[in-house]
């Protein structure tokens, strides 16, 4: 048996033997959840983890080539406030892996992580706090890295996919690994250095985390109020006393969070400047944006120059309507599947 038989083989054993899905429902075809761990991860920052975890589902049945490599994974990366089983809810799941959708489950392997601080990975929280190393987006990508090539034995990812903080790791991939995926679909997000008001507002959820914990739950709806329409802020809040009901309600799901988890994540964007290495990018690309999208308006122009960087690149910006939600219209794969499946056709037409 080779060495790329003797990979797929032990992956599949693993995955045969994985416990099953913490939620007791593992719907899709196969779905697992496992631990990768990394010993002695090195950060950017020069730090140290001696034992890195992270957690992740896997769904679907890994298929070799001719050559006996795994064919068809799929990396799925979540947002700043999500984890992986924010993939498995209807509004995406549904949409992306039943039989005959985009991504179905019954033909792709999905890889679906939790990153660095989130789900069930390492994080601040589990007993170092603020000694935890200042994990940043590069961290992130490599350790996902290692998941994929160690972890998985895949040598080849048929698509990277990520949504919001996931969908800047996507253009990272691209830049930092070009020759390791097929296609790269970034949603939500935008290939340039954090700055305007979409830093400001992440430095003000800096700063009330830094200096009073309470404060942060207060100031925590700040992120509601950029990442959703705001048409449809208004029809959930109407009146002034609908709006003080939906505050307290925000306030109320902040502290269920911790605060220092909260902390490193929304910081780990400081080091996120893709600029350098766009010309890199070899897979084909697809960029989502959403027109009502607060944190990435398409005002500001800063998608367009980046695409005529990428050969066959292409980006697609989503117009506002009754069903958008703003940055959070990326929950809604209805609103942009028909792109993803253009993309996978072109991509499983120039398989041999």
């Amino acid at each position: 048996m080779g060495a790329p038989m003797r990979l797929l083989a032990a992956l599949l054993l693993a995955l045969a033997t994985a416990a099953p899905a913490a939620s007791g429902q593992a719907g899709w075809p196969n779905q697992r959840e496992g631990d990768f761990l990394i010993r002695d991860f090195r950060f950017e920052s020069g730090d140290t983890l001696p034992e890195l975890r992270l957690h992740y589902i896997t769904i679907g049945t890994p298929r070799p080539n001719a050559a006996g490599d795994i064919a068809n994974g799929v990396l799925l990366l979540h947002g700043t406030s999500g984890s992986s089983t924010s993939w498995l809810q209807a509004s995406l799941a549904g949409e992306l892996f039943a039989p005959g959708q985009p991504l179905d489950a019954a033909k792709y392997f999905l890889i679906i992580p939790d990153g660095i601080g989130a789900g069930r990975s390492s994080k601040p929280s589990d007993g170092l706090r603020d000694r935890f190393p200042r994990y940043r987006y590069r961290d992130m990508v490599r350790a996902q890295y290692r998941l994929v090539t160690e972890g998985l034995g895949i040598r080849h990812l048929r698509l990277v996919l990520g949504t919001s903080m996931g969908g800047m790791q996507t253009w990272m991939w691209g830049g930092m690994y070009p020759d390791f995926m097929d296609g790269l679909v970034p949603l939500a997000s935008q290939p340039v250095a954090m700055s305007g008001r979409n830093w400001l507002t992440r430095r003000i959820r800096i700063e009330a985390l830094r200096n009073a914990s309470d404060a942060a739950a207060y100031s925590l709806p700040l992120a509601q109020l950029m990442t959703e329409s705001v048409v449809r802020l208004q029809e959930m809040a109407p009146s002034r006393e609908a709006a003080d009901e939906l505050y307290r309600k925000l306030v109320e799901d902040a502290r269920r969070t911790d605060p220092i988890n909260q902390l490193y994540a929304i910081e780990s964007v400081i080091d996120y400047d893709p600029t350098a290495d766009l010309h890199k990018i070899r897979a084909r690309l697809v960029a989502i944006n959403f027109a009502d999208d607060a944190l990435n308006p398409p005002e500001l122009g800063v998608v367009e120059p980046a695409i005529q960087r990428i050969p066959r690149a292409t980006f697609v910006l989503v117009p506002a309507g009754p069903e958008t939600h703003g940055h959070y219209t990326y929950f809604r794969a209805a609103m942009w599947k028909p792109y993803l499946a253009e993309l996978m056709r072109s991509l499983e037409a120039r398989q041999p």
